[in-house]
């Protein structure tokens, strides 16, 4: 390509992604003054003309473009419906290349005439996409294959325009804020130039035809990760000819003939969506682009899913397997800490500790797909979501409404997890064309659980680190690693014991796991959550600023914490919350009850004890303060000194007792998640 031609090609993106944008600009403005009905019918005649627009320049340009085009064309859960009907024109053909240059590319690759390499070659192609053409031919020995032939002068193009969408991506940031692609682009810039090496694409296939052929062994409840998915053979490959397998197959968005022979299209899309999840879960080697125009559907019963086009293809490291397993599970039950601590593992670091958001977000990429027509409303739940999570970035780090736009809370994004994002989306956007719901949780589950479990689920019969490696400090400390090797990890997950005699360590074991679905160790220094054992602790620093001169056991709790002096709670005094007389035993148990994760935010709470209405007469009943003690206590304690909890838990205990690291009440952001073991609940024990 000419320095000419590589100019057109930029101002023709440019032009357009200016004149669509002002486009919307002066409708968003239009807008304003019209009724709802009208309104509607002017987005919908404005994303019209736009996804026109798009199409004419992404059919003109070719390359990159068209294959940005096909990932849009999937995304129906997100994209208004204009856009999805006419950039689904760019699953079907493109406009082919001349037959000279495709025979002329195929001799030059195999060193042959075309007459000495086919028996029949089909001069209409089957398609022609973004990158090569596909011809169907019979080989001199009577098999039936596919013919996969490169552009002529692609490769230059596809690299120019990688830039080009680099550039495009970075003014979209500057301009609205919200809508940060780069390191998606970044990634896209790395692995694209792969799919210009049919060799690699080659290689590629094989190994993802062997990794899915394998027979695995279930996750939890024996639920079977096998696959059933057909993948050709590769017959031949050269850096820019292809030669594999013919299978003979019904388009995806051929959605007559897919009626026609009786295919169960949401069976189709959950087969899929094993086949990925065996490729990223087990294998750590996935396809990065399953948009429609790369799946077949075989034409005789069970009317199985064919893989195609391997080009893109990403090998991820067994932590970043291992990472993302737990990422997924983690939002499948809820874990936050679980899910910062998978963050941590695959490298993506964050500004700002918001661990409830930071949930919902990642759930996102979980959560079950929606049919095309349900695609408006998800679009507005989206879209309510990401205000809320703004407003509550906004409060959390007091910015105003500009600045909170241009605040970027994600740090680092580690590039292994952008294709892997970017495959959930195409399986979404693939979901939602074929107008099927998938629930990935129930899914994908069981792969992520044989990562994550691996030989750990067998337990310490099969696995000599199940104790963690540390002197044995007694002949009782033995007896017990002895026991616990017994009773194995059937009873116990994760465990330390610590045990002193006579002001000397006798045991000091570690045993199990950090959690269900967190394979690493525990360890000595390993943390654990633990509930009730910081009364006796807050309890203490009381008396620790009675000691110091600051707090008086006969004093009014209102003098010293005047927000606290309502709702009949002037009389309490501070001995009445030591010793569980305050009549505030049920205080906070409504509001856990209606919102569990409000117990994370410290001043929440403190206002709620403060709103707080006793139950009895402070003084006239010893009732425990179950939930209540350790916030009520915490209020007095930083009124009483004027500093934080943190501060005079870390002068009265921690120092003194030179126990850093070890005691944390609440945890501090960005330090210990990675020490930190999970929570499980035994439901069986529960039953």
């Amino acid at each position: 390509m000419g320095w000419g031609t590589l100019i057109t090609r930029r101002l023709k993106v440019f032009s357009l992604a200016l004149f669509v944008y002002f486009d919307y600009k002066a409708v968003q403005k239009r807008v304003q003054w019209v009724s709802t009905v009208k309104k509607n019918a002017i987005w919908a005649k404005t994303h019209e003309r736009n996804a026109r627009r798009v199409l004419k320049l992404m059919i003109e340009l070719e390359g990159l473009w068209v294959k940005m085009g096909q990932y849009l064309s999937t995304r129906a859960d997100v994209l208004p419906e204009p856009y999805i009907e006419v950039l689904k024109q760019l699953q079907d053909s493109l406009p082919p290349r001349p037959l000279e240059e495709v025979c002329g590319t195929i001799e030059k690759e195999l060193g042959k005439p075309m007459r000495q390499l086919f028996a029949t070659f089909d001069v209409d192609p089957l398609a022609t996409a973004s990158i090569a053409q596909v011809h169907r031919a019979t080989l001199e020995d009577g098999r039936e294959v596919v013919v996969k032939v490169q552009h002529d002068g692609i490769k230059e193009i596809i690299l120019e325009d990688l830039k080009n969408a680099k550039s495009l991506i970075e003014w979209i940031a500057w301009a609205e804020p919200q809508y940060d692609f780069n390191p998606m682009i970044d990634e896209w810039c790395k692995e694209a130039p792969k799919e210009l090496d049919f060799n690699h694409e080659a290689e590629n296939t094989r190994t993802v035809s062997k990794n899915l052929s394998r027979k695995t062994e279930g996750g939890s409840g024996g639920v079977s990760s096998d696959v059933d998915v057909l993948i050709p053979e590769i017959i031949q490959s050269t850096e820019k000819i292809l030669i594999l397998e013919y299978m003979d197959g019904i388009r995806l968005h051929d959605n007559d003939s897919l009626e026609e022979y009786g295919v169960d299209k949401k069976r189709l899309v959950e087969e899929i969506t094993r086949a990925y999840a065996h490729q990223i879960y087990i294998d750590g080697f996935f396809n990065g682009d399953p948009h429609p125009g790369n799946f077949l559907v075989s034409k005789e019963p069970p009317h199985k899913p064919i893989l195609l086009d391997f080009g893109l293809t990403k090998r991820i490291s067994q932590s970043m397997k291992q990472a993302l397993a737990k990422m997924f599970l983690s939002c499948a039950e809820g874990d936050q800490v679980a899910l910062l601590s998978a963050f941590a593992e695959m490298g993506l670091k964050l500004r700002v500790d918001m661990p409830q958001q930071s949930m919902e977000i990642a759930s996102i990429f979980f959560r079950q797909s929606t049919t095309a027509t349900e695609a408006k409303e998800n679009i507005k739940a989206l879209n309510e979501q990401r205000e809320r999570n703004a407003k509550a970035l906004q409060e959390k780090m007091k910015l105003n409404k500009k600045e909170v736009k241009h605040f970027n809370p994600v740090d680092a994004f580690p590039g292994d997890a952008i294709i892997f994002m970017r495959v959930l989306n195409l399986l979404r956007g693939l979901s939602a064309s074929l107008n099927v719901r998938i629930v990935y949780l129930d899914i994908m589950r069981p792969f992520a659980e044989s990562t994550l479990l691996g030989s750990l689920t067998r337990g310490p019969s099969t696995n000599s680190e199940w104790i963690y490696d540390s002197p044995v400090n007694s002949e009782v400390e033995s007896k017990l690693r002895s026991l616990l090797l017994e009773m194995g990890s059937d009873k116990i997950l994760g465990l330390q014991v610590c045990a002193y005699k006579d002001g000397k360590v006798i045991i000091d074991t570690a045993a199990g796991t950090l959690g269900k679905y967190d394979p690493r160790p525990v360890q000595p220094d390993s943390l654990f959550p633990v509930f009730s054992v910081t009364k006796g602790i807050t309890a203490g620093m009381v008396h620790w600023l009675v000691d110091q001169g600051k707090l008086k056991y006969e004093e009014t709790v209102a003098d010293i914490w005047p927000k606290f002096g309502t709702n009949k709670k002037e009389l309490i005094k501070v001995h009445h919350l030591l010793n569980h007389t305050s009549g505030l035993h049920n205080a906070l148990g409504d509001v856990v009850k209606t919102d569990p994760m409000s117990v994370c935010d410290w001043e929440e709470m403190l206002d709620q004890i403060a709103k707080s209405t006793p139950e009895t007469e402070p003084g006239s009943s010893q009732i425990y303060h179950y939930l209540s003690f350790g916030w009520l206590c915490g209020g007095l304690i930083e009124h009483a000194s004027g500093r934080k909890f943190q501060e005079i838990l870390e002068e009265a205990i921690v120092h003194p007792l030179h126990i850093e690291g070890e005691l944390y009440v609440g945890i501090p952001p960005g330090s210990v998640e990675s020490r930190l073991a999970t929570l499980t609940v035994d439901m069986e024990e529960i039953q």
